[in-house]
C-alpha cells in the first residue's frame, strides 16, 4: 500500500469516528474524499458508456454505467450511502463502474436527501427508479426480467425497504453494511445515528422508526429476494447485518453473510484494498448465480 493510500484510509477512519456536526460540512468532506480516491485508486474500470445525470423524471436523476459486450445484461439498481443526508452517484461512481465492468447495467440513483427532503422522499424516488429501469433497460441492452437491487449504508436500508415493500420483484439483493432496524440502532447509539434519524424522519421522529420502510427488517418475508450481506468487523453496524441475516434465516430466504476481518465502514469503495477486491468478487459470484 502506498503512503497516499495509508493517509487516505487514516483520514477516512477519523472522519467516521468524528464527522462534522453540520450536514453541509459532511457533504463537502465526502466530495473531498471522492476526489482523493479518484486520484490514488487503480486504473479506471472498462465500460461501454457512462452517462451522468440521466433524467428519470422532474427532480430525479441518476448515473448509468453500461457494460461492454452485446448483452442482454443483467441489471442492478444501486442506492448510494451517506446517512440519508449526503452522498451521490458521484461519490459512488467508481463502485458503480466496477459493477458495470463485471457485466451489470447499473443505475445509480440520485435520490433526494434530508433534511431538505425528509422521508419518504428518498424512498419514493428509489421505488420510482425500480420501475423506470425495468421500463427502460432494453435501451441499453439490459434484461428487464433480471434485475437486482443493492446499496451501501443508508442505501442498503433503502434497498432492503424497496425489496420488501415496493411490489417490484428483484432476483437478488446486495446489502452492504446497512441499517435495517432503525429503532435498535438508535437505542445502541451506533455512529451517532439518532441525529441522522431526526434529520431523515423530521416530524415523523420517533414514531416512524418502526415503519418497515424505515426499519425494513420488519418487512422481511419469504418473498424477500436471495440476499448477499457484507460488513467489516471494525464497523459499528455489524449487529445490523447479523440481525438481518437472522431475519432472513427465520423467513427461509437464501442468503450469504460475510463479516470481513479488519475492515471499516465504507471499505467496499476502496478497491486498492485486497479485501475490497475479494469482497467484490464474492458479490459478483453471488449475483451471477442468480442473474445469468
Amino acid at each position: 500500500m502506498t503512503q497516499q493510500e495509508r493517509e487516505f484510509l487514516r483520514d477516512f477512519e477519523a472522519f467516521l469516528a468524528s464527522p462534522p456536526a453540520a450536514i453541509e460540512a459532511v457533504r463537502a468532506q465526502i466530495d473531498a474524499f471522492t476526489d482523493r480516491l479518484d486520484a490514488i485508486a487503480p486504473g479506471a474500470p472498462h465500460l461501454a458508456d457512462y452517462r451522468a445525470n440521466l433524467r428519470l423524471r422532474e427532480g430525479l436523476g441518476a448515473d448509468l454505467a453500461v457494460p461492454a459486450g452485446p448483452g442482454p445484461h443483467p441489471v442492478l439498481l444501486y442506492l448510494h450511502g451517506g446517512g440519508w443526508v449526503a452522498g451521490s452517484p458521484k461519490s459512488h461512481r467508481r463502485l458503480v463502474q466496477r459493477f458495470a465492468e463485471a457485466g451489470y447495467l447499473t443505475l445509480s440513483v440520485d435520490y433526494r436527501l434530508a433534511p431538505e427532503h425528509p422521508f419518504p422522499a428518498g424512498y419514493d424516488d428509489c421505488v420510482f427508479a425500480a420501475r423506470w429501469i425495468r421500463e427502460n433497460a432494453a435501451k441499453w441492452n439490459g434484461a428487464a426480467d433480471r434485475v437486482a437491487i443493492g446499496g451501501d449504508s443508508a442505501g442498503a436500508n433503502l434497498a432492503a425497504a424497496a425489496a420488501a415493500l415496493s411490489g417490484e420483484v428483484f432476483r437478488t439483493a446486495l446489502l452492504i453494511y446497512g441499517i435495517f432496524d432503525f429503532a435498535g440502532a438508535v437505542r445502541r447509539g451506533a455512529m451517532g445515528i439518532e441525529g441522522v434519524a431526526q434529520a431523515y424522519l423530521a416530524a415523523g421522529y420517533p414514531a416512524l422508526l418502526a415503519d418497515p420502510r424505515v426499519s425494513p427488517i420488519a418487512g422481511v418475508t419469504a418473498k424477500f429476494p436471495p440476499t448477499f450481506l457484507i460488513v467489516g468487523n471494525k464497523d459499528a453496524l455489524v449487529p445490523e447485518s447479523l440481525a438481518m441475516a437472522q431475519a432472513l434465516k427465520t423467513a427461509g430466504v437464501p442468503h450469504e453473510l460475510r463479516v470481513v476481518p479488519d475492515m471499516i465502514h465504507g471499505f467496499i469503495q476502496f478497491d486498492m484494498l485486497e479485501e475490497c477486491r475479494q469482497s467484490l468478487a464474492a458479490m459478483f459470484a453471488f449475483m451471477d448465480a442468480r442473474l445469468r
